[in-house]
């Protein structure tokens, strides 16, 4: 015990324990052992001479130990190494054109990545490292780009191949819609679907909704999307004018597909069902119950083959040297308000020029004094000439008849006639 004042000159005791004396420790203390074995230890430097030499890979891959034992256990047993590599990626003995290759194998996709670098004898990291190193840390958001860099003709080939599938894509659309049209519309389009109206537009998308977008349909077709939608609802609420159509499709069809609006209006009237004109109109086109109106003949003189047909000595060659060398002539149909009219001239090659001509009365025929008293005229003009042109015309029978045909050899004139169907 000890005694001492404090500086308020109070006195303190102390009290000291004495404390039991540790022995020292033995000279010679037994190593700590060892924290990885001999076989693990092997492990770790056969992968990493196996693999590319990375020894961040070797950490990753066996999950020890940690990199400066591993850095000491390389620099042990691989002694000739110069530089250890203890980044993701390191230099390696690559040339430029082994890395640029294994990039472009990479980018095609043509196999997986590890695949690649087993075939490099390199490991995936270093594959990526090389990415890196080459095309830069951007390169997975520039991957296009710089696949065009390396290979320009690679993505010319590809903007080709797309436009080719934008192509086919569009044209499979249109033939669908033409053939959904010509099934459900009973239309003849003629390839044209901007002749449809905006509810038979929309039948086309409802019908192709579940094969294509609708904003595909819609841009195509050249449809609002409130008039889509417009129609689609009228349509969910069903058609009120449904047994007037099939009471118009009976009557129509019963009365040899013969009845206009107007009959047919009143068909409707007789059975006690009013309707509108207009609304009948409106069904009709709906239904595509359109009367066939007969097509008019067009005139011909074309009788047959009744009597043998000379040569066609002009040939289509309508020129003349001289005047009164070759005539043409022929029969031409004319509508006028009165009723039809039928012309028939001669006309020099020469200059041109109608040197005679005869046109029937309204309401006539054209009959053998239409041509005969045509030729008469012309005729005259020639009688004291030695003139004897080529009377060119058509196989019409009027040039045919007895009387043409005398008057013809009386003036000594020389016929020529033209193929069918042809001048």
């Amino acid at each position: 015990m000890t005694v001492s004042k404090t500086r308020m000159g109070q006195t303190r005791y102390t009290k000291f324990m004495t404390l039991p004396r540790l022995q020292d420790l033995p000279i010679r203390s037994a190593p700590r052992p060892a924290k990885f074995s001999l076989a693990q230890k092997q492990m770790a430097l056969d992968h990493y001479a196996s693999h590319g030499r990375c020894i961040s890979w070797t950490l990753r891959a066996l999950g020890y130990p940690g990199r400066a034992t591993l850095t000491a256990w390389v620099r042990v047993a691989f002694p000739g190494t110069k530089t250890v590599s203890t980044t993701a990626y390191g230099p390696g003995n690559y040339s430029d054109a082994v890395k640029q290759a294994a990039v472009v194998g990479l980018y095609n996709r043509q196999e997986s990545a590890q695949a690649l670098a087993e075939k490099f004898g390199v490991s995936r990291p270093t594959l990526y490292a090389w990415k890196t190193q080459i095309l830069g840390p951007e390169a997975p958001a520039m991957m296009k780009r710089k696949k065009s860099a390396l290979y320009p003709e690679l993505e010319e080939l590809d903007r080709q191949r797309e436009a080719l599938q934008r192509d086919i894509r569009e044209l499979q659309i249109e033939h669908d819609l033409l053939k959904t049209a010509s099934e459900m519309i009973k239309k003849e389009l003629g390839g044209d679907l901007q002749g449809l109206s905006n509810r038979e537009k929309t039948m086309l998308i409802v019908a192709l909704k579940n094969r294509y977008k609708t904003p595909t349909l819609l841009a195509r077709l050249g449809l609002a999307r409130s008039s889509y939608f417009y129609h689609r609802a009228r349509m969910k609420q069903g058609d009120k004018y449904l047994p007037i159509r099939q009471a118009m499709k009976e009557a129509f069809v019963s009365n040899h597909r013969c009845y206009g609006y107007r009959r047919l209006k009143a068909y409707m009237t007789r059975e006690s069902i009013l309707i509108f004109e207009k609304v009948v109109r409106h069904l009709m086109k709906q239904e595509a119950l359109i009367v066939q109106q007969p097509k008019r003949r067009r005139y011909s003189s074309y009788l047959g083959e009744f009597s043998p047909a000379p040569e066609n000595i002009i040939n289509r060659e309508f020129q003349a040297a001289a005047p009164n060398e070759k005539w043409l002539t022929d029969i031409t149909e004319f509508h006028i308000r009165a009723g039809k009219v039928y012309l028939s001239p001669i006309i020099d090659c020469f200059d041109g020029l109608v040197i005679s001509w005869t046109i029937g009365t309204i309401g006539t025929r054209p009959d053998a004094d239409l041509v005969n008293t045509m030729l008469d005229a012309p005729v005259e003009t020639i009688a004291d000439s030695e003139a004897r042109p080529i009377v060119h015309s058509d196989r019409g029978g009027h040039y045919r008849w007895p009387g043409w045909l005398e008057r013809i050899e009386a003036a000594k004139l020389i016929r020529s006639m033209s193929r069918k169907a042809s001048s």
